[in-house]
């Protein structure tokens, strides 16, 4: 038996339980529905269509530099078996896009209906649509950069904003 030495851990335990409770109550209607395989498949083609950035293929690269930067600047002497290691690393995950995009399908194939996503991929599948799937990683680059400009705006304007607010009640700050 655990004995629980202070009120604050039991507190601390009770919360981390209740965290895990209710997230897997929330994940569990969505693992319990069976779908139709030709929903799965209609999804996944879906996912297929759209994947123009390569995210799989790009994710393990980041994940091989992101080692190399760890080991390397302790370590500069083994870059050669390093190097090795990464490669070798890389070439055991890369068959394995499909579990994630099969993972990703799901999730459409939960919120959208067979014909839904049928409708989707014929959208997907004419000249507009495959233009737009190229072109989605390079705009959401840009968007994403705007909005970190935008934000950085809000953030300084409303600071200086609510500055302004509490020196008319005569606070100064």
């Amino acid at each position: 038996m655990i004995k629980i030495k202070t009120k604050k851990t039991f507190i601390n335990m009770k919360m981390i339980s209740a965290i895990f409770i209710s997230l897997f109550i929330s994940i569990a209607p969505l693992s319990a529905q069976e779908l139709a395989p030709e929903h799965l498949e209609i999804a996944r083609k879906y996912v297929d269509l759209t994947d123009q950035a390569n995210i799989y293929e790009v994710s393990l690269l980041r994940a091989g530099v992101n080692t190399m930067k760890t080991l390397i600047s302790k370590n500069p002497e083994i870059k050669d078996q390093l190097n090795e290691a990464i490669g070798k690393t890389i070439a055991e995950y890369a068959p394995k896009k499909d579990d994630l995009f099969n993972q990703f399908a799901r999730i459409y194939a939960l919120r959208f209906t067979i014909d839904e996503l049928q409708e989707i991929v014929a959208f997907y599948e004419s000249d507009v649509g495959k233009k737009l799937a190229k072109e989605n990683a390079a705009v959401n680059k840009e968007l994403a950069a705007v909005l970190r400009i935008f934000e950085s705006n809000l953030n300084n304007e409303f600071f200086a904003k609510v500055r302004s607010k509490l020196k008319e009640k005569g606070i100064d700050l």
